[in-house]
């Protein structure tokens, strides 16, 4: 067992080298994951039973204790990306498939993938996991509104054929996720080291199906889509926590709140995009799918310097400060 942990470690801490390998062999080798893309749905409703198996009751309390901080994370979320997708699609004079990819990506909730960046940056886990849980389970009335809203005189959809995939892909696997959980807790706790590793696999997998399927038009707007995925992740990281100083949060929860707001659920908006829209509306979740890894990772390290550099700081003045006291 202590073997299958340390593997399933090593696989889950290299998720954006995985999903980048496997997105240049499906480019250059589309015939092997093609057939694939048919499974995008389970693959996404494995990771949400994941998430699911993860939850208990308790994280949803801090809704009682905390009920500012959580209407306020999930609101800023809600409020922040959707509108910066259509912003920077607008910008960027982004293509309608591509466009309606990219706002979708913004309407999708957050992923699991922001509570493992708000722990290493040391923000606040507990508001982090609730919001994610919320955003969630609030995805199936959210997501199909708010893109109606801002997509749907870009791209023709069916909003209630929409919902009702969020629901058999989001929100009936991860109750019953909590079912499992609940009834054999005691298995879950030792197997829970390994179930991050079933979710990454499932988010490879679907990353090759979708780079495979729209193989052929990748190449023609690739760089116009990695712009506008960074340039969206960027705002939604810088605007959540900006929004979150403002509205008077400490700096763990500021943090929290950056990434529930500029981390997303992006398996979800590929599933979506290759279910409702097109395969190449389902580029910008792809490709949000590394990138956020990537810009969270830097921010984190970048909060963890700056929190050292403040206690190496208060160290010196402790100590200039007891010098001054022996000397007088």
């Amino acid at each position: 067992m202590a073997r299958l942990i340390k593997l399933a470690q090593f696989f889950t801490k290299y998720v954006s080298l995985w999903v980048i390998a496997i997105a240049v062999y499906s480019y250059y080798q589309p015939g092997t994951l093609k057939p694939m893309g048919k499974y995008i749905p389970y693959l996404l409703g494995l990771i949400m039973l994941s998430m699911g198996i993860t939850l208990k009751l308790e994280d949803f309390k801090i809704v009682l204790a905390r009920p500012r901080d959580v209407f306020f994370g999930i609101a800023i979320r809600y409020l922040i990306m959707p509108l910066a997708a259509w912003g920077t699609a607008k910008l960027l004079g982004l293509p309608p498939v591509l466009a309606a990819g990219l706002i979708l990506v913004g309407c999708c909730p957050s992923g699991t993938a922001s509570n493992v960046m708000t722990f290493i940056a040391k923000g606040d886990m507990a508001l982090s996991i609730c919001v994610t849980s919320l955003n969630t389970l609030l995805a199936p009335i959210l997501t199909p509104i708010l893109f109606l809203l801002l997509a749907g005189t870009v791209i023709p959809f069916d909003p209630v054929a929409l919902l009702l995939d969020i629901v058999k892909i989001v929100i009936i696997p991860v109750i019953l996720g909590m079912l499992i959980r609940a009834v054999a807790a005691k298995q879950v706790i030792r197997l829970q080291p390994v179930i991050p590793a079933v979710s990454v696999m499932a988010i490879v997998v679907t990353v090759g199906a979708v780079v495979a399927i729209s193989a052929a038009k990748i190449a023609g707007v690739a760089l116009l889509a990695m712009a506008a995925v960074a340039i969206h992740n960027a705002l939604g990281l810088s605007l959540g926590y900006g929004s979150a100083k403002v509205l008077g949060m400490q700096e763990a929860k500021a943090r929290a709140v950056a990434y529930e707001v500029g981390m997303e659920n992006s398996g979800l908006a590929v599933a979506l995009a290759v279910a409702h829209l097109d395969p190449l509306a389902a580029i910008p979740g792809v490709i949000f799918s590394v990138w956020h890894n990537f810009s969270g990772s830097l921010l984190a390290s970048y909060w963890i310097k700056k929190d050292l550099q403040a206690s190496a700081g208060e160290g010196r003045n402790l100590e200039n400060r007891d010098v001054k006291v022996h000397m007088a």
